[in-house]
This record gives C-alpha cells, structure tokens and sequence, in this order.
C-alpha cells in the first residue's frame, strides 16, 4: 500500500463446497479492491458486510446463507504501528523479540492483543471498531483461521496453549515456524480448512522520512520546493528533483487553497520514494479533463503523468494526497529495492 505500509488480511467463509469457494472468491476480490482506494479498518468491513449481504438476497433457499468472519489489518514500517479491525475474527498472535543481555538471553514473549471483536460480515448494519497497537522491530503478527486451534476433538485453549509454546521459540526463517506450527496443530488432516499467515516487521529508518509542517500561505510552495530539494540532494536522488518538486507543488497548492490547517509535507524513501501531502479537510481532489480555456483542472493530470501511481487516502484527521516514483538506475538507492516492510511470510 501507500507509505511503505502493508495490509494483512485472513478471513473464513463459513460452509464447505463449491458454494462457500465461490464466496470466498468474491470476498478476496472485494477486500483487495477496498484496500486498493485505501479504506480505514472498520469501513472496510463495512463494506465487506454490505458485500455479503447483496450476495444473501442473490442466492437461492438451497444454498443456504452466506456468513464470514474477517480479520483485516495494517502495518505501518515508519510509525511501527500496527491498526486492525476484526469482524467474528480470533485475534491476531503477537511474538516480541527476546532482547539478548551480556550474560542472558530472554525469551520470546507471546501475548494476544485486546481487540474489539465486531460481528461476523453479512448480519448487515452493524458496527466495526479499529485498535491500534505499536509493535517493537522484529515482531512476529501471526493470523490464523479457528481450524488451526480448535477442532470436533481438540479444545481451543488447549490448542491457542499450544500455539504460544510454539512461537515461544520460534525459529528465525518464517517457514520453518509455520511448519513446527502445522506439525504440533495438526498432526493429521483437519476436518476444518486452515489459513495460517506470518510476517515479521521491520522498521523503515528514520533518516528514510522528512517531514515538513507547512503555514496556510501560498509563498509557502516555494518553500516546500527548497525543502524537497535539499531533502534529495542529502539521499543522493538530485536527477529527481524537478519530477517531486512539481510533484510536490501541486497537491501542496491545493492543500493551502481548498484545505484547512494544519498542513504536511512528507516524503519517505523506501522502494519507491514517496511524496504525501495532508490537511485536515476530508474534501479530496479528483482528476478530470480540463478544458482548452480552463484556468485551473490540471494539477492532478500533471501528478498523474510524472509518477507511477497516486491516491488520496482518508482518516479521521483529514486527508493525505500521496503519489510514489520509481527510483532511478545507479541512484546510489538501488539496495532499498530488495527491503520490504516485512519479511518473508509463510
């Protein structure tokens, strides 16, 4: 997603078949397309519900009615916090890194987060919450399905027992945790289908992010201009000067003509760099076909033409306008395409 950040979802379709596959499909599809424009945790869900509800008056008596649980979560590498919503879902798994000592080293703490539990999608109408938590660097969040705790003869504390024990002293590769997971789970084929989903954070560096607070005044562009100047200057990224500047220019202008204070310019080196722009008016821009004699309708277009991607994302604060670059060839930055916010997930 935007900003580094990444989007972790597990969820479970009740039923078995071809039907319950079908739905499960449809979901996916729906859940991706919703985190593609950026919707906060618990509209996501919301929509989600609205989702399975359409499908419910679509389906016929025999194929009974279409319920799911959904567990949908963010990670942010430059904040390090993690913000998550759960609609019927069990919580996620957190493992905190031992911490070695000169004479000692202590283990892995495993411990699940208070997480507002919201109904299952498809009973329509019925709100969601989002909670927020920060996770230290080198965290595991582990996201499963109820099939991997509990079965027709296993309990689930026993089995949410045996799952801590395991992550206690997980391996450090992510496939070998989940194999040593399955392995103490199920030792034979489950009667229920299983998801199981690991990542280990990572932290983005914070001389990877600048940040600039800037006044409600139209001279204030040109300030931001030096601003990015200098920024990509220090990271060795000066052939991309007038791509951001311009790039920069035209969602800051924006902000201080039709936006309201306080106003922030941020850019983040990452794979990409990364230029956002927030205020604190929920009214976002949209791109449209200016006119021969229009004065103004081309901000955008021009953002649009000079990156690779750009979006508006919401919050309860306001907005953030974000566009993302690719980074140059021989730029000096070419080992920060091999990081990701996470690692290797099994």
């Amino acid at each position: 997603m935007s900003r580094a950040r990444v989007a972790l979802v597990v969820g479970d379709v009740v039923g078995h078949g071809l039907h319950a596959a079908a739905a499960t499909g449809r979901l996916r599809t729906a859940v991706r397309a919703f985190a593609d424009i950026d919707l906060m945790r618990d509209e996501l869900l919301t929509h989600l519900d609205d989702v399975v509800v359409r499908m419910q008056r679509e389906e016929s008596r025999d194929e009974g009615e279409t319920s799911a649980t959904c567990l949908y979560a963010i990670y942010d590498p430059v904040s390090r916090l993690c913000s998550l919503a759960s609609a019927g879902h069990i919580p996620p798994t957190v493992v905190t890194p031992s911490t070695t000592g000169e004479a000692t080293r202590t283990s892995s703490m495993v411990e699940l987060p208070e997480v507002p539990i919201g109904p299952p999608v498809g009973l329509g109408g019925l709100p969601f919450e989002t909670t927020k938590f920060e996770l230290r660097e080198g965290s595991l969040l582990v996201l499963h399905t109820d099939g991997l705790i509990a079965g027709r003869t296993r309990d689930a504390d026993l089995g949410l027992a045996t799952l801590h024990d395991v992550l206690t002293s997980a391996p450090d590769w992510l496939e070998e945790t989940c194999d040593q997971l399955l392995a103490a789970l199920l030792p034979s084929r489950p009667a229920d289908d299983v998801a199981l989903l690991v990542a280990r954070t990572h932290a983005l560096d914070p001389n990877r992010v600048a940040t600039m607070d800037l006044p409600s005044d139209p001279a204030a562009v040109s300030g931001a201009r030096r601003f990015v100047s200098d920024v990509l200057a220090a990271w060795g990224l000066e052939e991309m000067s007038f791509t951001t500047e311009l790039t920069v220019s035209e969602p800051v202008t924006n902000a201080i003509r039709c936006g309201k204070s306080p106003i922030q310019l941020r850019l983040i080196l990452q794979s990409t760099l990364t230029c956002e722009v927030s205020d604190a008016s929920s009214t976002a821009p949209h791109l449209r076909r200016a006119r021969i004699f229009d004065e103004g309708g081309r901000s955008l277009l021009l953002v649009a033409q000079v990156t690779e991607r750009w979006g508006t994302r919401h919050s309860l604060e306001g907005k953030v306008i974000w566009a993302e670059q690719a980074l140059p060839a021989g730029s000096g930055s070419d080992h920060l395409t091999n990081e990701t916010p996470l690692g290797p997930r099994g």
